[in-house]
């Protein structure tokens, strides 16, 4: 079994399509049906399942997926830490961010450690917060900053950078707009715009309206800060977001008002494997974001 055989049976098992697969390898198709032939001879089953142009996995052939998906990340892991050792200011890291951090935090936090490691090189990833969860576990990405941090994942090591308040967004011509602060149960009676349900932000805000006595009536959803502020801005209902959310301005036509009772906030960090070392540009961008927040509490 060679890793050839392996890396060309994962890329027709992704597009179901041989002769795709050659393309995309730039090898030629009869190169690859003879590779994974020979795979399947020496496995003694059948992995794919003809249809016409087309492959299907067999059931044992998804079985065999997902082991040498997971042997593979392992072995390019393991490739990865050897470059990195003999030069631990050259590796590339993977780093994933939701999109309520990646208008300030994440390019403030990349470009200072730029200036101090130019050879270092990042792959960027956005997603949900399941998402990137689930991704750091399965080694798709590296590490991610987060918000709030999971305290109840043994799979997880989470280390908070800092707790931040989320604030109400509401139209400019809201009766409430020109208070300083306001009660979350001041908006008991109107609609709320928020992400889909199973967006943190989208159980945050349900959790602290619980909590204030109410079950927020959801009138509109929008995937990205963007659209929820657009939405706000639209006059189609409130919010509530995180200050990291409000960094460069409040969108136009809108309201940003602190909530007084109950407090809301969330805490904001970096997650990283619990049972995998961090190869050593990682352990760098590590220490070097925890030295960063640090730094920058003590002048708060």
């Amino acid at each position: 079994m060679e890793l050839r055989q392996l890396r060309y049976f994962i890329e027709v098992a992704r597009r179901e399509h041989v002769s795709d697969a050659a393309a995309h390898l730039h090898v030629a198709q009869s190169a690859i049906s003879r590779q994974i032939a020979n795979l399947e001879a020496e496995l003694g089953v059948d992995l794919f399942e003809r249809e016409g142009r087309n492959v299907k996995l067999t059931p044992i052939g998804k079985l065999f997926l997902t082991h040498t998906e997971t042997a593979l990340k392992a072995i390019d892991y393991a490739k990865q830490q050897i470059d990195e050792y003999l030069n631990p200011e050259r590796g590339t890291i993977k780093i994933g961010f939701p999109t309520s951090l990646a208008s300030h935090l994440l390019p403030t936090v990349i470009s200072g450690f730029k200036d101090k490691y130019p050879n270092v090189a990042f792959q960027l990833r956005q997603g949900s917060y399941k998402f990137l969860i689930d991704a750091v576990k399965s080694r798709d990405i590296d590490l991610a900053f987060l918000g709030p941090v999971p305290t109840n994942d043994d799979d997880i090591e989470g280390h908070i950078l800092f707790t931040e308040n989320i604030s109400a967004l509401i139209p400019a011509s809201h009766p409430l707009a020109d208070r300083k602060s306001i009660r979350l149960n001041d908006l008991r009676n109107d609609a709320f715009v928020l992400f889909p349900e199973g967006f943190i932000l989208h159980k945050i805000v349900i959790d602290a309206c619980k909590q204030a006595g109410f079950t927020p009536n959801i009138s509109s959803e929008g995937e990205d800060l963007d659209a929820i502020k657009g939405l706000v801005s639209a006059g189609m209902g409130v919010t509530l977001l995180p200050e990291s959310t409000f960094y460069e301005r409040t969108p136009r036509f809108t309201v940003k008002i602190p909530i007084e009772i109950p407090q809301v906030n969330r805490t904001v960090g970096i997650i990283i494997p619990q049972k995998r070392d961090l190869a050593p540009s990682e352990k760098v961008f590590y220490r070097y974001v925890k030295e960063f927040f640090s730094v920058l509490e003590q002048y708060q």
